[in-house]
């Protein structure tokens, strides 16, 4: 797979692989591995929320926002 970055995006992953004696690609490597856990995990609080949603485990907005004002005030 190849990606085409922009100037100044190649110029600032170069620069971090220079101040961290590192190559370019394994940093690329590891920002897509975190996002790709990032993304996972994300997928799975939509999927509990939605589950949750379903079995009317779920709290209205206004609700909420009435527990944090009662937070705030204490």
């Amino acid at each position: 797979m190849k990606i085409q970055l922009d100037p100044d995006q190649e110029a600032r992953l170069a620069d971090l692989a220079a101040r961290d004696g590192r190559e370019t690609d394994d940093l690329v490597r590891e920002a897509v591995d975190r996002f790709l856990e990032e993304e996972t995990r994300f997928a799975e609080a939509v999927r509990l929320g939605l589950v949750a949603a379903e079995n009317g485990d779920f709290v209205a907005s206004d609700e909420v926002w009435a527990s944090v004002e009662r937070a705030l005030k204490s």
